[in-house]
């Protein structure tokens, strides 16, 4: 299971925007999501997925614009599960815990964490994880506005033509834009980062129900 924790930042001096992301992602993720995503300590919100893809998207969409120090926890989590994500509990939301607090403090404001596990049977880790994850972030950091309007349309299904007809630009720039953007690096990178989150959650996540 996957749980994440995101904490707003500067939030004493910015508005509050808990509220309309959470209810952007709940829009946007309903069929993936345990439970809905909710509002947690005042700043903060969660997320409560058995997909890793939803999982990375969240994390994706939430570290773009540098508005959140993002936690990921992989492990299991408290059956039965209450109405409410924030009511919760279990080894995935400990992780997540751990993994915000380390991730106020990174370059990226990303970081994963997982509470048991079998890294030392040649499962893959949590700190996998995070560097490749992290690798991505950093191409995304550096991608530019014109970058990420391409980028979008290439995610949302246009052909990379379509997407230089909808911005009124000449083929060759939209391959010169796409090549600065790295989007099919990105974009081919992403099935194989979920694939890596998978393994950590079976390697992290019992099948028993925690007393």
């Amino acid at each position: 299971m996957f749980v994440i924790t995101a904490d707003q930042v500067d939030s004493r001096s910015r508005a509050d925007i808990v509220g309309s992301t959470l209810s952007r992602l709940n829009d946007a993720h309903a069929d993936q999501l345990v439970l809905p995503v909710d509002r947690n300590a005042g700043d903060e919100l969660q997320v409560l997925t058995d997909d890793a893809g939803t999982a990375l998207a969240i994390v994706l969409d939430l570290t773009r614009d540098g508005a959140w120090s993002v936690g990921l926890g992989v492990g299991s989590v408290r059956l039965p599960l209450p109405a409410e994500t924030r009511e919760a509990s279990g080894d995935a939301f400990v992780a997540a815990r751990e993994a915000v607090g380390r991730a106020k403090k990174a370059a990226t404001r990303f970081a994963v964490e997982a509470t048991s596990g079998r890294n030392n049977d040649g499962w893959p880790g949590a700190a996998d994880a995070e560097a490749l994850v992290n690798l991505a972030l950093v191409i995304r950091e550096r991608r530019t506005p014109p970058g990420w309007e391409l980028y979008d349309l290439v995610a949302a299904g246009l052909t990379q033509a379509d997407a230089a007809a909808r911005l009124g630009i000449a083929a060759p720039s939209a391959s010169s834009r796409a090549r600065a953007a790295a989007v099919r690096p990105e974009l081919a990178a992403l099935p194989a980062l979920t694939r890596l989150l998978e393994n950590v959650d079976r390697a992290n996540t019992r099948t028993d129900p925690q007393e």
